[in-house]
């Protein structure tokens, strides 16, 4: 028996390809080494937008970098050309070299080896914009490690206290 197949388009359609629609804002935590406080307000005003520049470069559009002493916050969104890992690596790479470059007291800079990485629905992005802005003032009363624990918490994210703080 021979099948013959028929073809979805004519002969003057064109094969068109369908379009990949992606918009996956993501909320990006982690923290340096053991959580040495080493990001100053010296520094800070320079890493926001250095990272900033590397998610763009990425082409991971980013909405809001923030943090505190010990951690950061970065509220972007995430591109359909790159994995996560692949974003988070190179965030952290390319800045700790950075901050290495300024300054003696920075030689010793690195960023711990996990990460926590949330999706964001777009009608939520403001108030995490606000939350990240926010870090200074919110951090006056609550530690980096209960602002993570909640974070988990509310995103019911099941976790072992000995490999999340390294």
């Amino acid at each position: 028996m021979h099948f013959r197949s028929k073809s979805r388009f004519s002969r003057n359609q064109t094969n068109i390809m369908g379009q990949s629609l992606v918009k996956n804002y993501v909320h990006i935590i982690f923290s340096t080494k053991n959580r040495v406080p080493l990001i100053d307000h010296s520094i800070e005003t320079e890493l926001y937008p250095y990272l900033g520049g590397i998610c763009k470069r990425m082409d991971c559009q980013p909405l809001k970098v923030g943090g505190h002493m010990d951690h950061i916050h970065i509220l972007c969104m995430l591109s359909k050309k790159i994995t996560l890992i692949s974003f988070i690596q190179e965030l952290k790479a390319n800045s700790s070299k950075w901050i290495k470059t300024k300054g003696d007291q920075y030689e010793g800079f690195y960023w711990q080896e996990g990460y926590g990485s949330f999706s964001v629905s777009p009608d939520r992005t403001e108030s995490v914009v606000k939350y990240i802005a926010n870090q200074h003032h919110h951090h006056r009363n609550v530690r980096f490690k209960e602002e993570y624990r909640l974070i988990l918490e509310k995103y019911k994210i099941e976790y072992d206290e000995r490999y999340i703080w390294d």
